[in-house]
């Protein structure tokens, strides 16, 4: 197997991927959009929904000679070639940084352990399973998934067509029943059915009864809405499913739900990236990562608007106009505090992030303003003073009441191994967190 490690937002040249050169040339200058249709899973959802990468970011942009990777995470592979896209904030052992933030915002299980053979198509296959609690909950919010389902009956009870062949073939001699068929509103579907499913397969893991544990009460509906459920009717569930995608808009996380159980359960019919869809893989949002991430670390202290989600919704002005979505805005109303969650070195935050930070600081009648970023660098953060005058009247000065800090959380570099970065982490997000306390 050929294998490259690269960095997100990174640059090199072409000649790099010399060895992935087929699944470079394969994604290449393709947007997201077009690489979702061809197989690979893109988190969170759909990049339709998500905030911080657009439908036409690309994977690899080619620049003149060299190849940029953009703001994703995770893996690729094409026939034997792999391509692993690693956090820019890690060190070049394994990326600790990019675990950390799965398992704080997702749950996910120390994957590094999981998988001491470092097989890469196992470890993305173990990022799907990882996946499906948080879909299956996402799903259920809207409840129990119903649709029309046509059902075939022999009984005295006609209520819908009568199928004159499959009765003439059952009911002879004629002894009082009648075969009939009638569509019903149910529960127990074929979406339903493949939900179970894919249940039962994580279930025979030798760890999937501890993931699933933190979805029981989503398992335990899914398993007494599906009375119908046959071990030995996988793939005449799958091929239901792939016949008949979710389409509505009010069940899209159903669709996403539907999308990652077929990808989950095909894998143990056949190799990932056989037949047509060959580029397969998993990406990950890494600003949306590093956004939810600090929410977790000061929700106590901030709101925390969802533009995703349609949560916390704000308006710039009157009659419901300029709709803004600030990534957190401090609890105390009293002395207000804007903070923008940043995924990229303090160096690249820059005029536009001040401009929409001092607008909402504006809006929100804030005078302090946080930039909430990884340090890898041990870097010092940095307070800017916000001016007042003109340079035509030679007046400029620094103001004392209105200032933008970039507040870093250390990122440590130097770990040997998952457990001592975990430990080192916790001392840094001491000290990020002494600034709001």
């Amino acid at each position: 197997m050929k294998l490259l490690r690269i960095k997100d937002n990174s640059q090199q040249k072409k000649d790099a991927f010399s060895q992935v050169a087929k699944l470079a040339g394969k994604i290449a200058d393709k947007t997201l959009e077009q690489l979702e249709r061809e197989g690979v899973f893109v988190f969170p959802e759909t990049v339709k929904d998500a905030e911080d990468i657009t439908q036409d970011q690309m994977i690899l942009q080619s620049i003149n000679d060299t190849f940029r990777s953009g703001n994703v995470m995770g893996f690729l592979g094409y026939g034997d070639e792999r391509l692993v896209i690693a956090s820019r904030f890690c060190g070049e052992g394994e990326d600790y940084f990019f675990q950390y933030l799965l398992d704080k915002v997702l749950d996910f299980p120390n994957i590094v352990d999981l998988n001491s053979d470092a097989n890469q198509d196992n470890r993305l296959f173990n990022f799907l399973l990882f996946l499906f609690p948080y879909y299956l909950k996402a799903a259920m919010r809207k409840g129990l998934f119903k649709k029309y389902i046509r059902r075939r009956y022999n009984d005295g009870n006609v209520k819908g067509t009568i199928d004159v062949a499959r009765h003439i073939e059952e009911n002879t001699p004629f002894v009082g029943n009648v075969a009939y068929s009638q569509r019903e509103f149910s529960y127990d579907n074929s979406l339903m059915e493949l939900v179970r499913h894919t249940i039962e397969f994580i279930k025979r893991k030798p760890y999937g009864n501890k993931l699933l544990t933190k979805v029981k009460d989503e398992v335990k509906l899914v398993i007494d809405a599906t009375p119908g459920y046959e071990p030995y009717n996988r793939q005449k569930i799958i091929e239901q499913n792939k016949k008949n995608t979710v389409r509505h808009a009010y069940y899209r996380e159903y669709h996403a739900l539907q999308r990652l159980c077929l990808l989950i359960l095909r894998h143990q019919k056949h190799q990932i990236g056989t037949g047509t869809r060959q580029i397969y893989g998993i990406l990950f949002d890494g600003a949306w990562l590093w956004e939810e991430y600090i929410n977790s670390l000061i929700d106590d202290v901030f709101y925390h608007p969802m533009n995703k989600g349609g949560k916390g919704a704000q308006r710039l002005f009157e009659g419901n106009v300029g709709l803004i979505y600030p990534d957190f805005i401090s609890r105390n109303s009293e002395k207000r505090v804007i903070a923008d969650a940043k995924y990229k070195p303090i160096d690249n935050i820059g005029n536009r992030d001040y401009l929409q930070v001092l607008a909402y600081m504006f809006r929100f009648d804030a005078q302090t303003g946080y930039y909430l970023y990884p340090e890898a660098e041990n870097s010092e953060g940095l307070r800017l003073r916000m001016n007042r005058g003109s340079t035509y009247e030679a007046n400029v000065i620094p103001r004392e009441d209105i200032s933008i800090t970039k507040h870093g959380l250390k990122i440590p570099m130097d770990a040997t191994d998952y457990a001592g970065f975990v430990s080192m982490m916790k001392v840094s997000e001491q000290e990020f967190m002494s600034a709001f306390c």
